[in-house]
């Protein structure tokens, strides 16, 4: 059993990219609730990109990263290409 087939998620994770890195181009960009409820909501943006359907959830580096390449207003990364690139990073404390 593949434990990721198990905890399925409409977000992109390093697993998806199978140790490759991926040059996509940027759909849009949406605000969502990624984690918690009410007061604890965490709404971060969300990366869509042309012939996925899987979105990339920013965290702030990753936010910082696209800004520092096509500045910080997310309507200007329409249509701009990025490379995914595999790594492991801290979410909530894990």
């Amino acid at each position: 059993m593949n434990i990721n087939s198990v905890f399925p998620s409409k977000y992109l994770k390093a697993a998806d990219l199978q140790g490759r890195d991926v040059m996509v181009t940027i759909e849009r960009v949406t605000l969502e609730d990624l984690a918690g409820n009410g007061d604890d909501k965490d709404v971060k943006p969300v990366v869509y990109f042309k012939g996925k359907t899987s979105g990339l959830g920013l965290n702030k580096t990753n936010a910082n990263t696209i800004a520092d390449l096509y500045g910080p207003e997310t309507d200007n990364w329409i249509g701009r290409a990025i490379t995914l690139f595999p790594t492991h990073t801290d979410f909530n404390g894990r």
